[in-house]
């Protein structure tokens, strides 16, 4: 269950950034976030749905158990993770108390605050007293004394900027979160982040955003190699589209999907050319003899750049089937040729 690795493979690895499975964890890689001395596995598992107080415990235990079982040490939760908002973090919490207790110190536990949490002025947004209140609450629901990374969930344009930044200062040197991480900032408002964070003694470890096949936006703002060249390593969450890039819409939109439920993923999304996208990225996929949802994540994972990459599942069998993206993260150029121009 928990990661293994001998002084002399460390030794050998010391000057990598690229930490290869061991034995024990042979269906997991760690890569170095950052200039930083935390590894982060490949694959991280998001509990922002099929965690909360709406879905059976014993499947979210199973969850939680398998993907540890197989080297995923980096748990990804938010306070308004669920549905309904702080369930996650406190099904999170009944897990700690149940089981992953004697495993504390082999998991990097996440959190966040900064979108709408509670009624009235305070439960949003990145004021002092907000994110305060809300890392206070955080650490009560999941039964522990501190979080490893704790972020500024996005960028308030209303807040000064400094009095976020140095309330997260102060949230690590309170003992209370050991790592800093900024999600979903703006080129600009980043930059000024990794300066003051850095001045302070308490750099920035990870910057989160958005990233797939099909939004490119860290790429195209700059965001990846700014985060590159302040020493700070980049984690891509929704890296499936929220399923538009796996095979459950190649035929139409079944029952059970997020958009038949009317989630986030809303039918419009769906046209008709992004249908055609969708197929010509399975036939690739098929090809390199892996799926769509495979290659999607693999294709993340293609140069160091991405430390590590979020999934969320709703079973045990999706998380099996996403570790073995991991299997084949090489592509060709022809490949990526190929992506590019069906991705236009």
């Amino acid at each position: 269950m928990r990661f293994k690795t001998t002084n002399q493979q460390f030794v050998k690895m010391i000057n990598s950034n690229y930490f290869p499975a061991t034995s024990r964890y042979n269906t997991m890689n760690y890569r170095r976030c950052g200039k930083s001395g935390i590894l982060l596995p490949e694959l991280s598992l998001g509990l922002w749905h099929n965690f909360g107080d709406v879905d059976t415990f014993s499947n979210s235990l199973q969850m939680a158990h398998y993907a540890f079982d197989n080297g995923i040490t980096h748990f990804d939760l938010a306070n308004n993770y669920g549905p309904s908002v702080g369930s996650a973090e406190e099904t999170f919490g009944s897990i700690m108390k149940k089981s992953f207790r004697p495993f504390r110190d082999e998991l990097l536990v996440s959190t966040k605050a900064g979108h709408d949490m509670w009624q009235g002025p305070y439960g949003t947004w990145n004021s002092r007293k907000h994110l305060i209140s809300s890392l206070n609450q955080s650490l009560k629901r999941m039964s522990i004394d501190y979080v490893d990374i704790f972020y500024s969930h996005r960028y308030d344009s209303n807040t000064p900027l400094e009095e976020t930044l140095q309330t997260l200062v102060d949230i690590v040197k309170q003992g209370k979160a050991i790592y800093i991480g900024i999600s979903k900032y703006p080129q600009e408002a980043a930059c000024f982040a990794y300066h003051y964070l850095t001045q302070r003694d308490v750099p920035c470890l990870v910057y989160q955003g958005r990233y797939n096949l099909f939004n490119r936006e860290p790429e195209k703002d700059g965001i990846l190699q700014q985060a590159y060249e302040n020493g700070a390593g980049f984690i891509a969450f929704s890296p499936l589209a929220q399923g538009l890039l796996t095979n459950r819409y190649l035929n139409g939109i079944p029952e059970d999907s997020r958009i038949a439920r009317g989630g986030f993923l809303k039918k419009e999304a769906l046209t008709e050319e992004v249908i055609k996208k969708i197929k010509c990225l399975n036939e690739v996929a098929y090809n390199r003899g892996q799926t769509l949802a495979e290659m999607s994540l693999a294709w993340l994972l293609k140069d160091q750049l991405v430390s590590s990459v979020i999934i969320g599942a709703s079973s045990v069998t999706q998380i099996a089937d996403n570790l073995k993206a991991l299997e084949n993260t090489n592509f060709t150029k022809e490949e990526l040729k190929q992506i590019e121009v069906i991705c236009g």
